[in-house]
């Protein structure tokens, strides 16, 4: 190791000691490989990237929701001193990487080539990319997502990504699965696979600013929405709220939150950039009329478990109101471990009901 290497390495590895300390905490035991192996990434890119044949090995963090990922890729992006590196969310990045293929392909079919110059355009000339919570779910955008990272892992782009999911757990359906398996194996070969997955869930504790927009939310019965400082929606102000490029049917649109029944946003044809699109306006999102997700469609309970994430991701207050949307699940069925994150993140929600019964 060069020194200039090893002030790099020393330098990471300081940063997230003081890091970890600053937030109240010390490194959890699961921690410590990930952080040595980005504070030896960090020493890595000390080199400028004409001096290297090729680039540092990317890597892939994986392991249960609260485990510390995104903090330990932001705080590594935080202690690198090179401006070339991006930190994307995958929903965020997967909806614009959809506009700009579809703005390159207007008269033509999309093509491998449509994707190389959407991330073009994305990316310029960064030499260090977070790619943050991948996943891959839906079936039909499993061919973009396989050709998206082909084109990411040919670049000289390092790649690091975090996920909920080991490689194998991706496109976890038994229909599809077997269509992502090559992205799979491209991924075990090209990355290094660290796990994650420390008993410390690390959104469970207290935090020293009081919570965080997303761990204010409730779980309510309908009628309890004073609890939360709600007003239920008059008829008069139901009307259309502008999403990702359309307008879906609001019970409420008011200055701090919007306000949507389960049916409409969850069982109509909305998409996660629709999600994205309100959290980007509003700090509070109500969902009324929540019913079990046993008797949700398939899409619909998809379509929550996106909306739950979006909200959590970008630390949007989330109020349910209804059933309890994981009651009857068995917790070893296979939907309880498809719907897992999803249940992991609903556990952040205030729940009286629950409180008053202790």
């Amino acid at each position: 190791m060069t020194d200039r290497v090893q002030k790099q390495y020393e330098a990471m590895r300081g940063h997230f000691q003081r890091a970890a300390g600053q937030h109240g905490f010390t490194l959890d035991p699961a921690q410590e490989l990930p952080v040595e192996r980005l504070s030896r990434l960090a020493g890595e890119l000390a080199h400028p990237a004409w001096r290297l044949r090729r680039s540092p090995r990317h890597l892939y963090l994986w392991g249960p929701v609260g485990r510390g990922k995104s903090w330990l890729v932001n705080t590594f992006l935080d202690g690198l001193a090179t401006p070339r590196k991006r930190r994307l969310h995958f929903h965020d990045f997967f909806r614009r990487l959809h506009e700009g293929v579809a703005l390159g392909t207007e008269n033509r079919p999309a093509d491998g080539a449509a994707v190389d110059r959407a991330v073009d355009e994305l990316l310029g000339d960064c030499r260090i990319l977070v790619f943050d919570e991948f996943h891959a779910h839906d079936a039909g955008d499993a061919m973009l997502v396989a050709r998206l990272l082909r084109t990411l892992l040919e670049r000289r782009i390092t790649l690091v990504t975090t996920s909920n999911y080991p490689p194998a757990g991706l496109m976890p359906d038994p229909l599809y699965h077997h269509l992502f398996e090559p992205t799979i194996r491209l991924i075990e070969e090209r990355m290094d696979v660290l796990d994650v997955s420390g008993p410390v869930d690390f959104r469970q504790r207290p935090r020293a600013d009081g919570g965080h927009g997303f761990a204010l939310g409730a779980r309510l019965h309908p009628g309890d929405e004073t609890s939360a400082g709600l007003t239920p929606p008059r008829p008069a102000e139901a009307g259309p709220v502008a999403a990702h490029h359309r307008e879906l049917p609001a019970r409420a649109v008011r200055d701090d939150h919007v306000w949507f029944g389960f049916e409409e946003l969850c069982e109509g044809l909305t998409a996660v950039a629709d999600y994205l699109a309100l959290a980007d306006r509003f700090p509070t999102v109500v969902l009324d009329g929540v019913i079990p997700l046993t008797e949700a469609s398939p899409d619909g309970r998809r379509r929550f478990a996106n909306l739950v994430d979006v909200c959590c991701d970008r630390d949007v207050r989330l109020v349910l109101i209804g059933a309890d949307p994981l009651v009857g699940l068995s917790p070893d069925s296979t939907l309880m471990r498809d719907l897992d994150r999803t249940a992991s993140r609903l556990a952040l929600l205030r729940d009286p009901a629950r409180e008053a019964a202790r």
